[in-house]
């Protein structure tokens, strides 16, 4: 199956800026731009809607928990009702920006704690999916957790995601880290090209786990991101649309 290079996109604040968007969206296809709630601002969304547009990227909204001090990389106690409220206007935020630039919203991937909390509560996945049915777009998750089955139970296509700069853990979760540390791009390489032939990843506790790669996440707040992106790009080129 062909697959595609996802990144985290958009995520500064103000005159603040995290990752080099510039640099990293020709190796990408599929920019995840951030909503306002951990990073982003109405100016920055536009400026990435129209690099993305630039370099031929496809955009999804990556909308967030309201917690732009923790980068929304904290957990938070939520009520379904909340999730599904501000998920939807993070979203009807950015596809204003994909409109005034004569774009299509590709898909939803949510960020951080709020994308790990859907992977274990079966009432955040619906709340999720109820946001993401209005815009009729594919949602973005892990293959084999609640994503899949919350989002594909719910009538939502659904893509199974690759993480190349973050640890797994034994029981095959992502470990979702306040701060990302540098990975070797050669090694980022390897281990989603092994993810695409053998469909397995080797846990920070020492076992193999099993992933499906059909999209791959590099991002681009990873110490690096560029060389990471750029080697990922080379090595998996001839599984890419």
């Amino acid at each position: 199956m062909p697959v595609t290079i996802n990144c985290d996109m958009g995520e500064g604040f103000a005159l603040y800026r995290i990752g080099n968007d510039a640099a990293i969206m020709p190796f990408v296809d599929l920019a995840n731009v951030a909503c306002g709630f951990h990073a982003s601002d109405p100016s920055i969304m536009r400026q990435t809607v129209r690099l993305a547009k630039q370099h031929g990227v496809k955009v999804g909204a990556h909308p967030s928990l309201p917690d732009l001090q923790g980068f929304g990389r904290r957990r938070m106690n939520v009520t379904p009702e909340e999730v599904t409220d501000f998920v939807t206007y993070q979203i009807g935020a950015l596809n204003a920006f994909l409109v005034a630039e004569g774009m299509r919203l590709n898909h939803v991937k949510p960020h951080g704690a709020l994308y790990g909390m859907a992977a274990r509560d079966e009432k955040v996945a619906h709340a999720i999916a109820a946001a993401a049915t209005v815009f009729k777009v594919p949602l973005y998750g892990m293959g084999g957790t609640l994503h899949e089955k919350i989002y594909v139970g719910a009538g939502i296509p659904f893509v199974s995601e690759f993480y190349v700069d973050l640890d797994y853990s034994s029981d095959g979760a992502l470990i979702i880290t306040r701060e990302h540390e540098a990975v070797d791009p050669q090694a980022a390489a390897a281990k989603a090209l092994r993810a695409l032939e053998e469909g397995k990843v080797r846990s920070l506790q020492g076992p193999d786990v099993v992933v499906r790669a059909e999209c791959i996440c590099v991002h681009s707040d990873t110490p690096g991101a560029v060389d990471v992106a750029k080697a990922v790009r080379e090595a998996v080129g001839e599984y890419l649309h």
